[in-house]
């Protein structure tokens, strides 16, 4: 068991090397015990070495225990678990104002169809730690022909990073937001009646021998395509001429190289003025 979660805790880190907005690392414990041997504590340690604090927005510490024992016996327990971990942070540079939760949710009950009983009471003595980050900046479009708006002289080739227009991991769903920012480029498209572009949808985090990534609400492999077409279909739905415009996918084959929220995007390439 220790084997596995060692390597879970190499992928972990290895996960969280790739920029994201949040994250959760699980802490295991023997039964009936709250305090950390040598190897939890280094695991810890491994964990927020492996994460941008100062990013860090709120931390959430969530604690855990088997089913067994008593109820009262079990949200102490736990909440002990939860507060060994909370020390174990501060101690080692994390900022006890970004700690916003500390709680003993005492014990998990086991599912009816469970095979192997051990393990799962194993798996359920942890604690449970939720990191939430602050969004990354805007990356700097110094490369030539690159912009980050819409506007009047633009030359064929030419390349709008739409900022604004993000994306969750395995989304091709448009935000709230997303959708504002799409309504003030369709009026700029209007106002510059004479562009024609491809709008380019992109993704991040695929293996390499995978260059496409699966759309999480379609179940397909077409993520990058599905981004595309719905910034193509809004602005469509704003009477933007559909003449004027297609729509592709490139997968993971054009990152910007400036973080994963950043390849998660879609472009306009301008191909007519």
């Amino acid at each position: 068991m220790k084997k596995v979660l060692n390597i879970l805790l190499v992928l972990l880190i290895t996960h969280i090397a790739v920029a994201q907005e949040e994250t959760v690392f699980s802490i295991y414990f023997e039964f009936d015990k709250y305090a950390l041997d040598d190897k939890q504590g280094k695991n810890v340690v491994a964990f927020i070495k492996a994460i941008d604090t100062t990013r860090i927005e709120s931390i959430q510490i969530f604690g855990y225990c088997d089913d067994r024992g008593k109820d009262e016996y079990n949200y102490k327990l736990s909440n002990n678990r939860a507060n060994t971990i909370k020390d174990k942070l501060i101690e080692n540079g994390v900022k006890n104002k970004i700690i916003v939760t500390i709680e003993g949710k005492g014990r998990i009950l086991l599912e009816d169809d469970i095979n192997d009983v051990s393990e799962a009471r194993s798996k359920n003595r942890r604690v449970d730690v939720m990191v939430n980050f602050k969004p990354l900046p805007p990356p700097e479009l110094k490369e030539p022909g690159m912009y980050d708006h819409i506007k009047k002289d633009m030359v064929v080739g030419d390349r709008v990073f739409l900022k604004d227009i993000l994306f969750e991991r395995g989304s091709s769903q448009l935000t709230y937001s997303s959708r504002k920012e799409l309504e003030k480029i369709a009026r700029l498209l209007h106002k510059y009646k004479n562009l024609e572009f491809e709008i380019q949808g992109h993704v991040c985090c695929t293996p390499t021998y995978q260059k496409e990534a699966i759309d999480k609400d379609t179940r397909k492999r077409e993520l990058s395509v599905n981004r595309a077409k719905k910034v193509y279909k809004f602005l469509v739905s704003k009477r933007v001429n559909a003449d004027r415009m297609t729509y592709k996918g490139y997968g993971n084959t054009q990152p910007l190289g400036k973080g994963s929220e950043y390849d998660r995007r879609v472009e306009l390439v301008i191909t007519k003025i």
